[in-house]
């Protein structure tokens, strides 16, 4: 399927991941009897549900975890699948936004800190890809760095998309408000300068009113989209990869403290 090249505060998408491929990040983090699973990995939110159940199936036998893991990992899954299709259908704005893409990862005896923009009109984007060229630029031979730092792009671009959605509802809601606005306020004058006038506040009542309208357009001015990106010159060198090589104290260090903060 052609994606599409540009998008517009007038014309919305429906909801995706903004990458070429339509890749969900999914997490799991669970504990059954004392033994913990951890895992983050990918998943095509279009492959039949039968491919959860197979999964973690395959998982428990792998790993040698307990059978009361294979019911929970089905239900997570499952569940993170669920959110991603509740915003299937709903339209999304894009507009011209360039992100920011942060990196702050430890894998195995690898820490690697990065950011970068990243376009989100760029629909044939490629976070693999690109975490393929990272890791062969900056010489890591690590297999399991390469689709850390591909889920990590992707968890950051889902939430954006999920936040676009919110745009998209609150533009509408916002034009439907001012739309409101806009054949309220005259008839509101109307009716009640006639009233007041009467009783000789006419005056009063336009002020009162004028203010009253003038309040509710500046809140509609809440309610622009627009964005940029605009960077200083001295944040540039920040803009660069940063590599460190833990040793296995530091490893079992990190370990120890993440299991008690776990």
């Amino acid at each position: 399927m052609k994606s599409p090249a540009s998008a517009s505060w007038k014309a919305p998408l429906k909801f995706r991941m903004p990458t070429a491929e339509n890749l969900i990040p999914i997490r799991l983090d669970i504990e059954v009897d004392g033994q913990r699973y951890k895992d983050a990995f990918t998943w095509n939110p279009y492959d039949p549900d039968s491919e959860v159940v197979m999964f973690a199936k395959r998982t428990v036998k792998d790993l040698k975890l307990s059978p009361g893991f294979l019911p929970q990992i089905v239900q997570s899954i499952q569940s993170q699948l669920a959110t991603f299709r509740s915003y299937e259908g709903q339209d999304m704005y894009v507009g011209d936004k360039i992100i920011p893409i942060k990196l702050d990862l430890q894998v195995n005896h690898i820490v690697i800190r990065d950011q970068f923009l990243w376009d989100l009109n760029n629909f044939d984007s490629d976070p693999e890809e690109f975490a393929r060229t990272l890791c062969k630029d900056l010489g890591i031979e690590d297999p399991e760095v390469e689709p850390a730092i591909a889920f990590a792009i992707r968890e950051q671009l889902y939430e954006i998309a999920i936040q676009n959605v919110t745009t998209a509802r609150e533009n509408r809601i916002s034009k439907k408000g001012r739309r409101a606005a806009e054949h309220f306020t005259p008839r509101f004058l109307c009716c009640f300068l006639l009233i007041w006038s009467e009783i000789g506040g006419i005056f009063f009542l336009i002020r009162m009113a004028c203010k009253a309208s003038g309040a509710a357009l500046d809140l509609m001015k809440l309610f622009s989209f627009g964005s940029s990106v605009v960077r200083k010159r001295k944040e540039w060198d920040y803009y660069k990869p940063v590599l460190d090589l833990l040793s296995n104290e530091d490893v079992h260090a990190l370990e120890a403290k993440e299991e008690r903060s776990g």
